[in-house]
């Protein structure tokens, strides 16, 4: 192979390193292609041929995983944070994206993740206080006594999850004495509470 093949290899994957390490996420053809100023039939054939050659894992529709990539993802969680939760009466869950944040595996096991900033005041016995950031495994199925984001109606809100089967129904229980439960027939879980990140005060 001509030097300035391995040369453009290497390139191609430092450039893929760095744009995952910036925005964490593979960069797409187009942009290794905008990135290095190369066309992007080029991109494609180099990184089939890396694929081949073992240099990266390239399938034309995952992206580009690298050595370093894979160590990241297996040692971090890229969680986004989405916006607010209600502690306290149900309410739309904003879902625009804030920020990124790279939370260790080891803090958070296994599973995909997003964080909710909690609003209100009706979780504080369960140490879950106005404006801490709630990290939630995201998850359809729940056991009794777990913290869900629970969506009734149109609405979601933050509350301990106890389904009740003789009476079909479910309980959202906040963990604040003032306020009552949310009894519903019908209640979608978005995904489980697992960690919670608070400023200490």
């Amino acid at each position: 192979m001509r030097k300035k093949d391995c040369d453009l290899m290497r390139n191609i994957k430092k450039f893929t390193e760095e744009f995952f390490v910036a925005n964490k996420r593979q960069p797409s053809l187009r942009e290794i292609s905008e990135g290095l100023q190369i066309g992007k039939t080029t991109v494609y054939r180099y990184l089939h041929a890396m694929d081949e050659n073992g240099m990266i894992a390239y399938n034309g529709t995952d992206g580009v995983t690298t050595d370093l990539i894979q160590r990241i993802r297996t040692a971090a969680a890229t969680v986004a944070v989405l916006g607010e939760v209600a502690c306290g009466i149900p309410k739309y869950a904003e879902e625009n994206i804030e920020t990124y944040l790279e939370l260790p595996r080891q803090l958070v096991g296994e599973g995909t993740f997003y964080i909710l900033r909690a609003s209100g005041d009706s979780m504080t016995e369960a140490g879950i206080d106005d404006g801490d950031l709630v990290v939630i495994r995201k998850q359809s199925a729940a056991e009794p006594g777990d913290i869900v984001v629970a969506l009734v109606g149109d609405e979601a809100t933050l509350k301990t999850y106890y389904p009740d089967r003789q009476k079909r129904c479910i309980r959202l229980h906040p963990e604040n004495g003032k306020y009552e439960d949310i009894v519903t027939e019908t209640a979608i879980i978005q995904g489980v509470a697992v960690k919670v990140i608070k400023d200490l005060k």
